[in-house]
């Protein structure tokens, strides 16, 4: 897909969140950053209190008379609005975070009202590689991918909103202020460590090794086209489903597939794309309880598709202070909100 944009997407993107930001369309959030390790994996830990403040969903239902709920793609403010694509027919618009934590996030909506819960389409997914490629161009100097997409569908996803969208974090703002912490997305790790492929073969569905959660990644071929994309995605999308169909039998009563009326996902999942490649993590929590060295709860965390370039965020004192002292708490997260690896080793990956 052809964007069609008249400036370049990192300028565009950049204008409009300044803009924004002056005139307080978006509220910008800034976070302190730690980094943490998972079995030598490096994760950032972004603490920002000023999420706490934010109203709650179920708040925001109280304080308003009932009635089709807002949506906030359906017809975005001027200021958030980037761009639509393609600029002939466009099917998608490109929309500023209200509320961002990490600057320039911005998203990908489609322009009709199409679910969050079913699958992605063809055209969803050309969208999201014509805005990584294009972001790419615009940075020749970046080493690896300069652009994280996500993708949050299911009740255990950490999803917020039912019209579907995709969301862009800008990798070099995603490290500003790490200092000289070793940090890259997740996604890279999956994607190009050699110790994470099963074979020199393209067509292997790739895990990283020793990781408490199952995930699945498989790399791009050279200029892939929407239907290629969409095969790299469904073939992600069958394994990350079959590992969630294997737990649920050997766990009767744990986790449950969610309905499938009117053509819903039965599996919760985040998706992660970059220009080098895709990856999926079933999930079957969408956060985890953190107690403290006497047991005592702390705090829930929830998490969202920015595990896969290997974030989280926590709202509290008490659990950005629990983190930083006990690494472990981190691997518990974890284990709690995905499917162990030992679940998926029945899923036949020749056959997906």
């Amino acid at each position: 897909m052809h964007l069609g944009l008249e400036e370049a997407l990192p300028a565009l993107v950049k204008a409009c969140f300044t803009a924004a930001k002056a005139s307080q369309t978006l509220i910008f959030s800034s976070t302190e950053l730690s980094i943490l390790h998972s079995r030598d994996q490096p994760f950032q830990l972004r603490y920002c209190p000023a999420l706490a403040k934010k109203p709650k969903k179920d708040d925001e239902k109280a304080d308003k008379p009932q009635g089709k709920k807002f949506d906030p793609f359906e017809n975005p403010p001027a200021d958030l609005l980037v761009a639509p694509i393609p600029q002939k027919d466009p099917t998608h618009n490109l929309v500023l975070n209200k509320f961002p934590v990490i600057p320039q996030h911005f998203i990908l909506a489609t322009k009709i009202n199409k679910e969050q819960t079913h699958m992605l389409e063809p055209d969803d997914l050309a969208a999201t590689h014509a805005c990584l490629q294009e972001w790419e161009k615009s940075d020749p100097q970046q080493e690896g991918p300069s652009l994280y997409a996500f993708f949050n569908s299911g009740d255990h996803s950490g999803a917020s909103q039912a019209h579907r969208h995709l969301q862009f974090l800008p990798v070099a703002e995603m490290k500003r202020d790490q200092g000289d912490a070793k940090w890259e997305p997740l996604i890279n790790q999956m994607l190009g460590d050699s110790s994470a492929t099963a074979n020199d073969s393209t067509s292997s569905l790739r895990s990283l090794r020793g990781m408490p959660f199952t995930h699945y990644a498989l790399p791009f071929p050279p200029s892939p086209t929407a239907d290629q994309l969409h095969s790299i995605y469904r073939r992600l999308y069958d394994a990350a489903a079959a590992a969630v169909r294997s737990y649920i039998d050997a766990k009767h009563g744990d986790l449950e597939l969610h309905p499938t009326e009117g053509g819903s996902s039965p599996i919760s999942y985040n998706l992660a794309m970059t220009t080098a490649g895709m990856a999926i993590f079933p999930r079957r929590r969408e956060g985890a309880v953190l107690k403290d060295e006497a047991g005592n709860d702390v705090g829930y965390v929830a998490i969202n598709g920015t595990i896969l370039a290997g974030t989280l965020m926590v709202k509290l004192q008490e659990e950005w202070d629990l983190f930083r002292r006990d690494s472990s708490q981190l691997e518990h997260v974890l284990e709690k909100i995905g499917i162990p690896p030992n679940y998926s080793r029945d899923v036949d990956l020749e056959k997906l």
